[in-house]
């Protein structure tokens, strides 16, 4: 670490042209990433450190590219050492949309952000680009099972959970998959979305995907890091549905068959998310997520009390789950 450290701070150093220089660490980042705010006299800017042994950086170059044509703000590379995996980016301030979820134009503030979706959703796939597909969702509802149940909890699936987890795996990759696939951003929430110089700038982009056409709506209305008052998500909600159908991603889906399109894929993104909260506590020794864990599983009972054959998954929850969590937790 402290090596690679050492190799950072001479990146900083020719980008400062030998002026003296100070770097602010930067918490809160759920990946392997490190941040780093540069002040010196000559200028700003935000350093990253993204050791290439440990992530791909390629998707972080390439994908702001793509999306800066399509017409997104996203944070300018203003200097690269990609086979180091040091980066300079523009500091774009601190004011995230959770800064200013108490505003009293919150709903214009959500409203803006929603109609940046379809330009996320139109904008063309790159090679590199994953698509959400059998296995991708295979992953991520293994994380949920893996790290959080048997890992954080320490219970072993019985034979009759075992088949119900099996029918759920796919009722919910059905609905992935026969949703209209679009590129998404997949981590579109409060958390990744800055206010700066009266523009929404996206961050955080590198983990787009090809997928279905609901996610980044159900990231940003049903975000794990901030529950909408009921009355306000049922304006962003209608407002969302409106936004998709006016520019043709919906391919003519009612309002109903959007519905539990939204539903399904929150209840999967949340199923994964609380297994990823848990996993970064234990693997990664971040436990500042586990407080997100109990909300996030509120969503997840919520939407599966709705559909019946979600009811054995919402009863095991229930029953098992959410006590033991409480427990832990």
């Amino acid at each position: 670490m402290n090596q690679r450290f050492d190799a950072l701070q001479q990146f900083v150093h020719a980008n400062c042209m030998g002026a003296h220089f100070t770097l602010e660490p930067i918490t809160g980042d759920a990946s392997f990433r490190r941040y780093y705010r540069l002040i010196s006299a000559e200028q700003c800017g935000i350093v990253m450190d993204s050791d290439p042994s440990r992530v791909n950086n390629q998707p972080f170059v390439e994908y702001n590219q793509v999306f800066v044509e399509q017409g997104l703000r996203l944070p300018h590379i203003l200097s690269a050492d990609e086979a180091h995996g040091f980066f300079l980016l523009e500091d774009l301030g601190q004011t995230h949309l959770a800064d200013l979820v108490n505003e009293p134009q919150i709903i214009k503030y959500y409203q803006q952000l929603i109609d940046l979706i379809p330009l996320i959703a139109k904008t063309p796939a790159v090679n590199s680009m994953k698509r959400y597909d059998t296995d991708f969702v295979n992953v991520e509802l293994t994380i949920f099972k893996e790290w959080l149940v048997e890992t954080f909890l320490e219970m072993a699936l019985s034979h009759d959970e075992y088949e119900m987890w099996q029918a759920v795996t796919s009722l919910l990759t059905d609905n992935l998959l026969k949703q209209p696939q679009v590129t998404v951003h997949r981590d579109y929430h409060s958390r990744n979305l800055m206010f700066c110089q009266q523009q929404w700038v996206v961050i955080d982009y590198q983990d787009a995907v090809t997928g279905p056409v609901t996610y980044d709506l159900v990231s940003l209305l049903r975000d794990c890091y901030h529950q909408l008052p009921a009355e306000q998500f049922e304006v962003l909600f209608d407002y969302g549905y409106q936004a998709l159908t006016s520019v043709g991603l919906l391919d003519g889906a009612s309002k109903v068959e959007f519905t539990r399109w939204f539903d399904l894929v929150g209840l999967q993104r949340h199923l994964k998310a609380a297994g990823i909260f848990t996993r970064l506590a234990q693997r990664d020794h971040k436990p500042g997520y586990l407080s997100a864990i109990l909300p996030t599983m509120s969503y997840i009972t919520e939407i599966s009390a709705r559909y019946i054959e979600l009811s054995a998954l919402h009863q095991w929850l229930v029953k098992h789950i959410i006590p033991k969590l409480q427990e832990q937790l």
